[in-house]
């Protein structure tokens, strides 16, 4: 009988999860650097992969650096699978980060984890970037009824996108 795959628990990070939080977004800054890199978009990892100045206090201190934000991670098998950091504002809530693990993609990781911050913006907008290489990323937030809106970020080829209020998150087919 094939083994039921495990659904991820989405929940508040703690201080334990901070080194786990903290690789996650190493991975998720260092794979986009990796892919601005590839795409002419700026990349900026140093010859030996470092991050950029400005990235690494994520990845020290992420409790400390998204102070005023609320970071939710993908709890699976009692490891911390994904990550998703919040910026709630005064008119809506921006999704800062969104991560998956390599490893457990294609598990729903990503979609728990955009419906967990979906409900958690209560009524209020969601808005959130993406780069335009990122079409399977974008597919998902389009099925979670996300709309392309005029930029807000002068950097080419980051999309810019809101859902028009959170609250429950509304599953779209695809095309």
């Amino acid at each position: 009988m094939p083994a039921v795959p495990t659904r991820p628990y989405i929940r508040a990070a703690c201080p334990e999860d901070v080194p786990a939080v903290g690789a996650a977004l190493h991975a998720y800054l260092a794979q986009t650097e990796r892919e601005k890199t590839t795409h002419d978009a700026g990349g900026q990892l140093s010859p030996a992969g470092d991050l950029p100045e400005g990235y690494r206090a994520e990845v020290r201190d992420p409790i400390g650096t998204f102070a005023g934000c609320r970071i939710l991670v993908a709890d699976l098998d009692g490891r911390v699978a994904g990550v998703v950091v919040l910026k709630p504002g005064a008119d809506s809530v921006e999704v800062k980060r969104l991560w998956a693990s390599p490893d457990v993609r294609g598990q729903g990781i990503g979609s728990a984890l955009l419906d967990a911050a979906i409900s958690e913006s209560g009524a209020l907008p969601v808005t959130l970037t993406v780069w335009d290489w990122r079409q399977d990323v974008i597919r998902l937030y389009a099925s979670r009824g996300f709309e392309q809106v005029a930029s807000w970020d002068e950097r080419p080829r980051l999309v810019c996108m809101r859902l028009a209020s959170g609250g429950s998150p509304s599953r779209q087919s695809s095309p």
